[in-house]
């Protein structure tokens, strides 16, 4: 038996119809779609992370190695242990709530937001062991179930017309339509963006990639000929790789003497990592999970506990090498919309991540424009999710409608499951079906409230540290 027969039966290719060829590209592509989180990840967290004796570009280089290590372990563990598809790496938002709310809002110090990130990856997985984590996903009502992966695709297709500049902001009408003969960035994201739909339609194998791809090598080769000026298509920003990362592991280890200082905004800060962390990772995984066509008949996921295991060793570790909380990705969509279907396309993108420790300037050099062609891609194929939803059903519309549209709106996964989780019960005693409604969501329904209660007193400035 050689080689790429062991990978096949060991991953079970045979089981899920695919190859080392497809696994292969599926992995690829997920890595390009969410590599942007090795130059983006440092340049949030580096403005929360000052180290005395240490200049801003080698924090930003130390946090780039730390996202890297994190994105690897939390990886490969859904490889080899979950065998899944999904990469992971430290969640967008997640570090923003890290960095503006709780290190520069709060004024907790990054060493304890940091033991806070560990305490929180410890607690997650001793739930996750027992079964706890998967018991309340699989509470979540069906509807919301159904109507995560079509939210999860239009935040998506938000988020990355933004960083196309084809959606705006505006003062009267918040956003606005891009104009492409005044933006660089939007005519070239354009034409990127048709050419990867017409690979797509076509059914090209590896049209995302392709697409990602074709999109920087237009950008590089305008700037290159003197079309546009440096910096406007291409990263502007030359970066090198500090791999001495002790001095945020130090921070770590510093932060757990730091809490006795104020133990209980400590709590606070750990229940907020937990929770927003728990209910972000649910709806992603469950969004993309709906993708490869992973879910049961009753919206859940088999052996859920396994890709759950994945991200809470992923923040664990992560926490300790200087980064905040690590989560499976939604660009993973990216990857099962190749084909991906086993933890081999994990394995790649793993790896990935481990070669780009030496290449970091030249993932980086991916402008962000050209990776966000395949989050757009993938938020329209993601939409198919609202197939699967009673729209007649008022308890049905209502909680997955809420759940659809508030994540985008809201920029955030957590608060749109938070909106249909809590409506749900309410309009089924509404109708007169309050005995579908069990008691395990309604205990969710005052769980959101008591995190809400806290969110509010922490974003008006109630609690300080």
């Amino acid at each position: 038996m050689g080689v790429s027969d062991r990978i096949a039966a060991y991953f079970g290719f045979d089981e899920y119809d695919t190859s080392l060829e497809t696994e292969s590209i599926a992995g690829l592509t997920t890595f390009l779609a969410m590599s942007y989180i090795i130059a983006v990840n440092p340049a949030i967290l580096s403005e929360a992370i000052d180290i005395e004796g240490y200049s801003s570009v080698e924090v930003f280089q130390m946090i780039a190695v730390a996202t890297i290590l994190a994105s690897v372990v939390g990886t490969l563990v859904m490889a080899f242990w979950a065998n899944r598809p999904f990469g992971l790496a430290p969640g967008m938002g997640l570090n923003a709530f890290f960095a503006f709310t709780v290190v520069v809002g709060l004024g907790v110090p990054w060493e304890v937001a940091l033991a806070a990130v560990f305490v929180e990856g410890i607690i997650f997985i001793a739930l996750t062991a027992v079964g706890a984590r998967r018991y309340i996903i699989e509470l979540f009502p069906e509807p919301v179930k159904f109507a995560v992966g079509a939210g999860i695709g239009v935040f998506l297709l938000f988020l990355g017309l933004q960083e196309m500049e084809l959606v705006v902001s505006d003062p009267e009408t918040l956003v606005y339509l891009g104009n492409v003969a005044t933006s660089p960035v939007a005519a070239v994201s354009v034409v990127g963006l048709a050419l990867t739909f017409v690979l797509y339609a076509r059914g090209i194998r590896g049209a995302i990639v392709l697409g990602i791809v074709a999109t920087a090598l237009l950008g590089w080769l305008l700037t290159v000929a003197g079309v546009v000026a440096p910096g406007v298509l291409t990263p502007d920003q030359d970066i090198q790789v500090q791999y001495d990362f002790t001095p945020l592991f130090s921070g770590f280890l510093d932060g757990f003497g730091m809490i006795a200082e104020d133990p209980l905004v400590f709590g606070l800060v750990v229940f907020t990592f937990f929770f927003v962390d728990f209910f972000d990772t649910a709806g992603t995984l469950i969004g993309v999970s709906q993708i490869g066509g992973f879910l049961d008949e009753e919206g859940n996921l088999p052996e859920m506990e396994r890709p759950l295991m994945a991200d809470a060793v992923g923040t664990t570790v992560g926490a300790m090498v200087g980064t905040s909380t690590v989560t499976t990705f939604v660009e993973s969509s990216a990857g099962l919309e190749e084909g991906g279907r086993t933890g081999f396309t994990a394995l790649v993108v793993g790896a990935l991540f481990a070669v780009s420790l030496v290449l970091v300037p030249v993932i980086a050099a991916i402008p962000q424009y050209a990776t966000y062609v395949a989050v757009v891609v993938v938020g329209i194929i993601m939409l198919q999710g609202v197939a699967d939803i009673d729209w007649q059903a008022p308890a049905w519309s209502i909680s997955a409608g809420l759940t659809i549209t508030i994540m985008p709106l809201t920029a955030s996964i957590a608060n749109g499951l938070a909106a249909g989780i809590m409506s749900y019960p309410i309009i089924k005693t509404a109708v007169g079906e309050r005995e579908d409604v069990s008691l395990g969501q309604w205990a969710l329904v005052v769980a959101f409230v008591v995190y809400f209660a806290a969110y509010f007193a922490t974003d008006a400035g109630l609690l300080a540290f």
